[in-house]
């Protein structure tokens, strides 16, 4: 791979569907890095910057391809992350450590453990017990069957079963049992929560954001494992490498500065000289600036600008051009930030 480029891993999926995924095609257009062929399904390429390389895959696989070389850098959620270095750790023993070096503030969900509405047990730890003391063999069944893996073999050590529970597999659904006792886990591709509802296992794992459906398969959630989001996720060996360290800074700072800037606009505005002192009290009070709020003094009027936040309750962006016109203020122009960029220092690598 050219040593000059950053290899970037591209999720296949809801995010490369500008209807879906958080508008991240216009994330990155709006950093400065603009897509062509990645919602068409690929191959992605980045069509007006040279020093990017989009490589199009699943974001199950991509902790895998960090560990490789394949991938400088991933676009995924935190839960397919982990999913990878839990699997590498216990199933052939290899350490990955990545390392998340940005959220984007999408794709927030839940991993939770579920089970049929009508069990009795209100916690993971009560279904184990009801489990372990009925049956040599607990059934699991997940999309991530690692993280159920390394989960329920958490669980049963706090209820004092691992030594009894300790052997398990990783399967195809409803393949045969490659042990008679322990757990045993199905890997599954979607409607987990149904294999659930119709007794094909006894606990399951599902990704949700609100669980409504899984109440309306008349199911409960029992446990939450962790909360995932999309993210920029690394090998740190890539910062042994000077060229693509200082790309995959400059990669990072760009899409921060747009991260920044969602949800907010700038507001630019005259102030007569003799409403001055009114106007940065009223922005002092309401702390509309940071250090001290940007001023291109002129000769009867100084122009002002400060960011505001769209959707901020405690003072909405019609209050305050409300109020900068009461107290003086003229000739308000409301302008869209695509970035926002403070300093350096918020790209902490």
């Amino acid at each position: 791979m050219n040593e000059k480029q950053l290899v970037i891993g591209m999720p296949a999926g809801s995010l490369a569907n500008p209807k879906r995924g958080g508008n991240l095609i216009n994330l990155l257009d709006a950093a400065g890095f603009k897509t062509s062929g990645y919602e068409n399904g690929g191959p992605t390429k980045f069509s007006t910057v040279n020093f990017l390389f989009g490589w199009d895959g699943r974001p199950q696989e991509f902790g895998s391809q960090m560990m490789l070389g394949e991938l400088d850098v991933a676009i995924a959620g935190d839960d397919w992350i982990q999913e990878r270095v839990v699997e590498l750790k216990i199933e052939y023993g290899e350490k990955l450590e990545l390392e998340k070096v940005l959220s984007l503030r999408r794709g927030g969900v839940r991993i939770v453990g579920i089970t049929n509405g009508d069990d009795p047990a209100d916690s993971i730890e009560d279904c184990l017990r009801k489990l372990t003391s009925e049956k040599k063999l607990i059934k699991v069944v997940s999309e991530m069957p690692y993280l159920a893996v390394e989960w329920l073999q958490e669980k049963l050590k706090v209820i004092g079963k691992y030594d009894e529970f300790s052997k398990w597999s990783v399967q195809k659904y409803k393949t045969p049992p490659k042990n008679d006792s322990g757990i045993v886990v199905y890997e599954t591709w979607g409607k987990t929560e149904a294999k659930i509802k119709n007794g094909g296992a006894d606990i399951g794992i599902e990704i949700t954001q609100s669980g409504s459906a899984l109440r309306n398969y008349g199911l409960k959630i029992i446990d939450e494992l962790m909360m995932s989001e999309t993210g920029i996720w690394i090998n740190p060996v890539i910062k042994e490498n000077p060229v693509k360290l200082d790309l995959l800074k400059m990669f990072l700072l760009n899409l921060h500065g747009t991260i920044n800037a969602e949800n907010r606009v700038m507001l630019l505005f005259n102030v007569p000289e003799n409403k001055k002192e009114i106007i940065e009290r009223y922005l002092s009070d309401y702390n509309l600036y940071a250090e001290e709020p940007p001023i291109n003094p002129g000769k009867s009027f100084a122009q002002y600008s400060i960011q505001v936040e769209t959707n901020n309750p405690q003072i909405p962006l019609a209050k305050v051009r409300y109020e900068l016109i009461k107290n003086g203020a003229c000739s308000i122009d409301t302008v869209p930030l695509l970035s926002s960029i403070p300093d350096l220092e918020v790209i902490d690598i």
